[in-house]
């Protein structure tokens, strides 16, 4: 294990220090130890680099809210460390950070495995929202409901010291880093990229996900040109632990074949050339081959005239700080009569003034809980209650928001604000049980 600088991630070498690097990536809570069970087998054939995320397994506190940003922090490691191309294979999130690499920096990765991944990991709303959660609640609730998420019922209850492993893991993560995590997550979009990935591919689900389920796999594989589906029988979520041998079998078959054929068809064009692992044979987990699907055409994207218009950024900030549920809701019942007030405020509101940088987003949240108070508009004050939430403030800090508000405002705004403000809060931090 290495010192840890704050632009780069903890990370552990297993294998032949010759040998053609291969990168496993983890899934949000839990640590490199999550693919224990894979190294051995994989440390005969690649010099295998597993990381932590910031804040997991101990690693630094340096939160990352982008994939993005981890993804480039992993470079950076790799670069320290004089590695240009690698296989990659990683879990969840894990899985969102190889398709970024793959996408902006298509030279350095060879190989690509996604496992329990998606292009969109359900939605903005409901990984702000866990961020809320753990920010008012600590990550206990997040442990505690982990198993259900991680596992099938058959093998938490076969296996409860690894399941308490897995608790652990979560209980050791950084708070903030961990609501990071959630946000890089919220913000994760590569539907519409998918065709410009082109490396090989392998598709690894567990046949009971329900966090990122066959369904998910389908949709990465149709958008991968060349991308193939394996299924795990009585796995969930975190397939590599509840069934190590055969998401072993998976990715040292993958590997040892996809890795040689993009190693063979690209050796005319890359410099300097990187060993080709050899064929493992005798490996009998089936992985079914997928027809190829050409890429969309890539439309030129037009330059504007003059200063750009605010309306997408508005739009764009108006989702991360109301939330889509919120928003949909809006558009849903935008008619013909306020279908242009609305455009309006998500130009200018949205993409004019909340798009500046002199403020933070915390610091909005306050001035406009201030004003709504102020203006006697409690309407207005529930959905931005939750805004609050979702910007980084506390329950305590929005509290302290209203307390000010008495002095300033009166006392009969202040009691409406403090009746809205204490049922979104006791709504929005509440974990599902």
């Amino acid at each position: 294990m290495s010192e840890t600088p704050k632009n780069t991630l903890q990370y552990r070498f297993d294998g032949p220090e010759d040998a053609p690097v291969l990168v496993l990536g983890p899934s949000l809570g839990t640590t490199w130890h999550m693919w224990d069970r894979q190294t051995p087998e994989l440390a005969r054939t690649w010099r295998v680099l597993r990381f932590d995320l910031p804040g997991h397994g101990g690693a630094p506190a340096h939160p990352v809210p982008s994939v993005a940003g981890i993804a480039e922090r992993l470079l950076a490691t790799l670069d320290g460390l004089g590695v240009q191309r690698f296989g990659y294979a990683g879990c969840s999130i894990g899985g969102a950070i190889g398709m970024e690499l793959a996408l902006r920096h298509p030279e350095r990765v060879a190989s690509l495995a996604l496992v329990a991944a998606s292009p969109r990991f359900g939605t903005a709303d409901e990984f702000r929202q866990r961020g809320v959660i753990v920010r008012t609640n600590g990550l206990d609730p997040m442990a505690r409901s982990a198993p259900e998420r991680w596992f099938t019922h058959g093998f938490a209850t076969a296996q409860p010291a690894i399941v308490e492993w897995a608790v652990q893991m979560v209980r050791t993560t950084d708070p903030g880093c961990y609501i990071a995590a959630c946000e890089a997550l919220a913000a994760f979009d590569s539907r519409a990229e998918l065709g410009r990935i082109g490396v090989p591919t392998l598709v690894v689900v567990g046949a009971e996900d329900r966090v990122t389920g066959p369904a998910d796999a389908r949709t990465l594989v149709a958008g991968i040109p060349d991308a193939r589906l394996a299924m795990v029988p009585a796995a969930s979520h975190l397939a590599p632990v509840e069934q190590p041998a055969a998401v072993t079998d998976l990715l040292v078959r993958h590997f040892s074949t996809a890795w040689q054929d993009n190693v063979a068809s690209t050796s005319s064009t890359t410099s300097p050339s990187i060993p080709v692992p050899p064929q493992v044979p005798g490996l009998s987990v089936p992985v079914a081959p997928i027809a190829e699907i050409a890429p969309a055409a890539l439309q030129p994207e037009a330059v504007p005239a003059g200063r750009p218009d605010p309306y997408d950024a508005g739009v764009k900030v108006r989702r991360e700080v109301l939330g889509d549920a919120h928003v949909d809701r809006v558009e849903a019942a935008a008619d013909g009569f306020t279908a242009d007030f609305q455009e309006l405020i998500t130009r200018y509101s949205w993409g004019e003034i909340w798009t500046r940088d002199g403020l933070d987003r915390r610091t909005r949240s306050v001035v406009t809980l201030t004003a709504l108070v102020a203006g006697g508009h409690p309407q207005e004050l529930a959905s931005h209650v939750r805004a609050a939430l979702r910007n980084g403030l506390t329950p305590s800090e929005i509290k302290e928001v209203l307390l000010q508000t008495a002095v300033y405002c009166g006392v009969p705004a202040a009691n409406s604000a403090f009746d809205v403000a204490r049922t979104v809060i006791q709504q929005e931090t509440t974990p599902e049980t």
